[in-house]
């Protein structure tokens, strides 16, 4: 896989689109939680919050390299 992409002429690492798409599923996640009032459950939300971001974020970066 490609460690650039090209984007109008602008090279853009593909580590940006794994941490795009982790902020994207993470918010999806956070609403999900959030909606059917799963952060009850959870001691410390915001730690959560967090550490779910980077285990998303690690695992689509280990996935593209």
């Amino acid at each position: 896989m490609p460690r650039e992409i090209a984007f109008f002429d602008a090279l853009i690492p593909t580590i940006l689109l794994a941490l795009i798409g982790a902020a994207v599923v993470s918010w999806t996640l956070d609403w999900v939680f959030a909606r059917y009032r799963l952060y009850r459950l959870i001691w410390y939300p915001a730690l959560f919050r967090l550490s779910l971001f980077a285990c998303l974020f690690a695992a689509l970066g280990l996935a593209i390299y």
